[in-house]
């Protein structure tokens, strides 16, 4: 078991040195940290097989500690040591994912017997992990999201590491960056990809019929039920549920689905035991809706629940030359469905791509990419065909492309000029000139 990291966490200096004692004794590899913040950085820094925490600490409390390991080291059991009077909150905590709770003081075998359990876990997780990572390169998760970015790296790992645990996930993206594709990859690398994954459009089905087709009903339930209907949430049952544009919910069905998320059940309208739900659930937003809490305009206790797990996916703009794979790739995918021979790109559009902003994300560049393809635009962005002949239309389109270049590098640079001149290459004066020509701000915008 000298493989197994413990991270202990505890504010109290003898009982720090008396585990460590005692868990090296019993064959475990010891850290520990007398906060949460220095657990933290610990965890980011060398990670760990298991952490246990004190609940009650200075600052920062071993449940803060537990929603940190959930959200950035998904994987990680966590094991609370709670004094008698916290043990109702050790409770819920588990409900929140914590692996175990011992009650102080504790049975130092006991401790033992409950790392052990808990590192097999760990082991057996780290195994599905790089299992579902071999599964994914052989299932093509680079061709479903394409690029190679840091920011996509990122996500992707992110990603993978969370499609190897059964749990609700909640993904923060703009409009059109593939929120619903990576809700398909959580689910299709997940251990539920054997059943049905629903997805539900919060913004497209009319508030009157919602309930409805979330929750079902019974044949005679309501003036008009002349048949049963059985509920999308009922039908995915052993798969996953997914929420798009979960900011568009009406309120008092967040309610309902906040007892379904707790409870795992279901009460249909119409029948008197509400019925047993297995499902994942998936919700993706482009609002902030820890802010939409503190207005009224979403419940908050919803919003905790779902963000547990968060997955956060990049916009296009912060993706360097993704940009470049991804319109290539779209334009041959179209070419060849189309029966045409793909275009070359000329270096005037492979700049314009790169300027561009993508308010629009994937989705705009997909549908300008087809286009494009199509010989209907000359692919550069905002524009469906070239100026011709005169000198106007290619000034035009260089002050665009140079503009962006420069907005991009501004942006990178948090607004310092000389750092943007730097990553440009030219002098700081000439920087300044072209931003007043352009009419560019200081932090990138026009």
């Amino acid at each position: 078991m000298s493989d197994t990291r413990i991270l202990f966490v505890d504010d109290e200096a003898e009982v720090r040195r008396s585990a460590t004692e005692w868990l090296t004794l019993s064959g475990f590899s010891v850290e520990t940290a007398a906060d949460v913040a220095e657990a933290r950085a610990k965890l980011s820094r060398d990670g760990a097989d298991i952490v246990v925490t004190d609940i009650r600490m200075p600052g920062e409390d071993g449940i803060s500690l537990l929603h940190h390991v959930t959200e950035s080291h998904a994987g990680i059991p966590v094991i609370l040591l709670t004094g008698h009077g916290d043990v109702s909150m050790a409770v819920s905590a588990m409900r929140d994912g914590a692996y175990d709770f011992l009650e102080k003081p504790y049975d130092a075998d006991h401790l033992v017997a409950v790392l052990r359990n808990a590192g097999e876990k760990s082991r057996l997780s780290r195994e599905l992990a790089r299992l579902r990572a071999q599964l994914a390169g052989a299932s093509g998760l680079d061709n479903r999201m394409i690029g190679g970015s840091d920011a996509m790296r990122r996500m992707k790992d992110r990603l993978m590491q969370l499609a190897g645990h059964d749990i609700d996930v909640l993904i923060h993206g703009e409009t059109g960056t593939g929120k619903e594709v990576a809700a398909r990859l959580l689910h299709d690398l997940g251990p539920r990809a054997a059943k049905p994954f629903v997805a539900i459009n919060c913004a497209a089905i009319p508030e009157t019929i919602f309930e409805s087709e979330l929750f079902g009903h019974a044949k005679g339930a309501f003036t008009g039920a002349d048949s049963a209907r059985e509920g999308r949430l009922v039908y995915a049952n052993g798969g996953t549920v997914f929420l798009d544009e979960i900011e568009s919910m009406p309120l008092a069905l967040q309610t309902r689905l906040l007892r379904v998320i707790q409870e795992r059940e279901v009460e249909v309208l119409g029948h008197n035991a509400p019925r047993p739900l297995d499902v994942r659930f998936v919700a993706a937003t482009k609002s902030d809706l820890k802010a939409l809490g503190e207005k009224g305009e979403f419940r908050s206790d919803l919003y905790y629940r779902l963000a547990a797990s968060e997955l956060s996916l990049p916009p296009l703009r912060d993706r360097g030359d993704d940009v470049i794979a991804l319109f290539g790739h779209f334009t041959a995918e179209e070419a060849a469905r189309s029966g045409l021979s793909p275009r070359p790109l000329p270096d005037a559009v492979l700049s314009a791509l790169l300027a561009h902003d993508w308010p629009g994300n994937v989705r705009e560049l997909k549908s300008l990419a087809t286009r494009f393809a199509l010989g209907l635009s000359d692919g550069i962005p905002g524009r469906t065909e070239v100026s011709e002949g005169g000198a106007s239309g290619l000034a035009e389109t260089m002050a665009r492309i140079e503009s962006g270049i420069i907005r991009r590098a501004l942006r990178e640079a948090g607004g310092n000029q000389a750092e943007a001149a730097r990553r440009l290459q030219i002098p700081r004066r000439t920087l300044g000139e072209k931003i007043d020509r352009l009419g560019i701000r200081e932090d990138g915008e026009t």
